[in-house]
């Protein structure tokens, strides 16, 4: 068919997240350029969430690029350290109003960060533009401030207990000491800096230089286990996306080592199996079924397989007889779906940097085997999934992540079950209210239907409102017949889509 391109289409968790992509699109930039630099103005926008001391993947595919998965996720420390002066995880307990989670935050939960490195080896493979232009709108926002809207508030105010933990935290993020609250900003020079180090001398200074000198020194002293040696050993990897058929449709998501790709790949297959594919597509039930199939299937040997080889496909064969994302697809139909995560951060705050390390090795949902009981240098089994949907025209039909650590699968199975079934706009998908099942229950938004599944023998937690707990899918789709593309940012954590 002949028609002409949209220019493209960013989705994010924030709209400055979402316009700083979108501006590069227009300038001539192709959807990585894009995505990096909505990963750089999201460190100013969404700090918490993400920043240079996050790790993360990076999926490419469409216009004939070769799907590839950049996995640049935090590895466990401990190089040349003793495991003996490693300090004590700091649990912090986190409310979502009808859920409650406990964090552990301290030196001890710091993991070795990959962000740095990951957006320098995207842009060496995939980019189009000078990563100093990409840098310079990023360290302007550092510079200027951002006020917080009401979703970031909302962040701020239910990781209060880590923003108070430690001196340098509240300086930057609860100055008065309690957390920013809406419409006060959060500004940092220091961070600033960072960004147009980045920009100017790429990913070294992060792991061989100054930055990691800064970073080891101040982590090491307050009973981390990070060390130089892990910091010059990280290198980003490029890996052959696992895929699912659905609906004829082929599904590309993040491959192990990580754990939520594959999960969410199982999931999908499976629907796919369950349902006729008639109209009105799977149900609540059967949504429910499958995610109840994939949590439990994440047992210690999984866990422990997926660091072998051909673990993935020999699984999907047998089997089938605090975070942030951005989607982006470009005027040539090349996708790019980037998901970064910060954890809920350490409270380590490294000054001089305006660095904010994560806290990967104290979540407990990253650490299903126990807490420091991988070896220094294995990559953590995130629950991270960035996805493609490539349609049956063979191009990309939707692109496509979500932030909210377990419940990234479940969110992104009931948007792709959304645009694909039920004929829905992304927006609309992202939208709609979402199930998840963990530990016996299924925690249920307002829409969902509850009696259905109580009546199915499923004890429901039912939530008042749309929640962040639900996760933050953002989303970009192609229109299969007039190719026109539509985008949603997800509303639960204050996300945005804006065009080209």
């Amino acid at each position: 068919m002949n028609r002409s391109r949209p220019p493209g289409m960013v989705a994010a968790g924030h709209p400055l997240t979402a316009e700083a992509g979108a501006r590069i699109l227009r300038e001539g930039g192709n959807a990585v350029d894009a995505a990096v630099g909505a990963v750089l103005a999201s460190w100013v926008a969404e700090p918490l969430l993400t920043g240079p001391g996050a790790g993360g993947y990076l999926l490419v595919a469409g216009a004939g690029e070769e799907p590839t998965l950049l996995d640049f996720f935090v590895e466990a420390p401990g190089r040349g350290a003793d495991p003996a002066l490693r300090g004590d995880l700091l649990p912090c307990e986190v409310s979502f109003g009808d859920a409650v989670q406990i964090f552990n935050c301290g030196a001890a939960s710091c993991g070795t960060y990959g962000s740095p490195a990951g957006l320098a080896a995207a842009l060496e493979r995939w980019g189009s533009l000078d990563a100093a232009a990409l840098t310079a709108p990023a360290a302007a926002l550092a510079r200027a401030g951002v006020e917080l809207n009401a979703a970031q508030a909302y962040v701020f105010h239910i990781l209060e207990p880590i923003l108070v933990a430690t001196a340098e935290s509240r300086a930057a993020f609860a100055p008065d000491g309690r957390a920013l609250r809406e419409g006060e900003l959060f500004r940092s020079a220091e961070l600033a800096e960072t960004i147009e180090r980045f920009g100017a001398e790429g990913a070294a200074p992060f792991y061989t230089g100054d930055l990691a000198d800064a970073v080891v020194e101040w982590v090491g002293a307050r009973g981390g286990q990070l060390t130089h040696a892990d910091l010059a050993a990280y290198e980003p990897a490029a890996r052959v996306p696992v895929r699912a058929t659905y609906r004829g449709r082929q599904v590309l998501t993040n491959p192990p080592p990580s754990a939520g790709g594959t999960l969410l790949a199982l999931a999908m297959a499976r629907l796919d199996e369950r349902s006729d594919g008639g109209a009105g597509g799977p149900d609540i039930i059967d949504m429910v079924a499958v995610m109840e199939e994939a949590q439990a299937l994440r047992t210690p040997a999984f866990v422990e397989g997926l660091v072998e080889p051909g673990f993935a496909d020999r699984l999907l064969a047998s089997r089938l007889g605090s975070t942030t994302h951005i989607s982006v697809l470009d005027g040539d139909g090349r996708a790019c779906s980037v998901t970064c995560t910060n954890g809920e951060g350490s409270a380590l705050v490294v000054p001089g940097t305006g660095i904010h390390v994560n806290n990967v090795m104290g979540e407990q949902d990253l650490n299903p085997l126990g807490f420091f009981t991988y070896p220094p240098g294995r990559r953590m089994p995130s629950m991270m999934a960035p996805t493609v949907v490539m349609g049956t025209d063979g191009e990309v039909e939707l692109v496509l992540g979500s932030a909210g650590s377990n419940r990234i699968r479940s969110a992104i199975l009931q948007v792709i079950v959304g645009v694909v079934d039920h004929g829905l706009h992304a927006r609309d998908a992202v939208l709609a209210p979402r199930a998840h099942f963990e530990d016996d229950l299924v925690y249920a938004e307002p829409g969902v239907d509850a009696d259905a599944l109580r009546d199915a023998g499923r004890q429901v937690v039912a939530f008042r409102d749309l929640n962040l707990f639900f996760g933050g899918a953002q989303a970009v789709e192609r229109d299969r017949v007039t190719g026109a593309l539509s985008g949603a940012g997800d509303p639960r954590r204050g996300g945005a889509a804006v065009a080209a």
